[in-house]
């Protein structure tokens, strides 16, 4: 009798599980029934090459951690990577930017490449969930686009930010949080060529304003 419960409860179980739309081909047992798809393409991985060094957000890259790059997503976005070729899902954070070959969608850490079993073909027919992040309030326009701009000055009073501006015509005051600090930073232009940025930043440089060119994250 005690051997009949016990199989019942284990079919119960797993048709709820077939039921919730929970992957079990992966290591992840994250759902996918209401996640938002949000890009289908091909994935690479990267790994001992990069080991080591610092990713774009400022973290040290840990090549068998479960994390990945992406062109635009805001840093901290937790995405499910599902491999279409088997089915496989792992669970990733964006703290990098990347990749930067054609037709590439997000290139993994090699411990979530192992995960969904593409070590050794190198690459994979994915697809993007979005499980955490917000993607309505972002800047973003085009998953596939970064956008740039010059920095020209991040105070932490935006009297000081606005003081700058009124000197620059065309530049702006953006709020930025970064932790627990409030940063009030000048801006000049939004461009999706890199190199025409740089055109911009060289002739601001030229008048006397010191500045670098940013991917904006979000």
């Amino acid at each position: 009798m005690q051997s009949f419960k016990i199989f019942s409860l284990l079919i119960i179980i797993t048709i709820l599980i077939s039921a919730c739309g929970i992957s079990r081909k992966g290591t992840d047992f994250a759902s996918t029934e209401n996640a938002r798809v949000i890009e289908n393409g091909v994935s690479s991985w990267y790994g001992p090459n990069f080991h080591g060094k610092l990713t774009a957000n400022g973290e040290v890259y840990d090549m068998d951690g479960v994390t990945a790059a992406h062109r635009t997503l805001p840093f901290g976005t937790i995405l499910l990577v599902e491999n279409l070729d088997n089915g496989k899902t792992v669970q990733v954070r964006i703290n990098d930017r990347g990749p930067y070959a054609k037709n590439r969608i997000i290139d993994l850490s090699r411990g979530a490449a192992k995960r969904i079993d593409m070590i050794e073909a190198g690459t994979a027919r994915v697809r993007l969930y979005l499980l955490e992040g917000d993607l309505e309030n972002s800047r973003i326009t085009d998953l596939k686009v970064p956008t740039y701009t010059v920095q020209l000055g991040s105070y932490k009073k935006r009297s000081q930010a606005e003081k700058q501006t009124a000197e620059i015509d065309g530049s702006r005051v953006e709020t930025i949080k970064t932790g627990d600090q409030t940063l009030y930073r000048v801006y000049f232009g939004t461009y999706t060529d890199p190199e025409e940025a740089k055109k911009e930043m060289q002739r601001l440089n030229d008048m006397g304003y010191v500045g670098f060119v940013k991917q904006i994250e979000n």
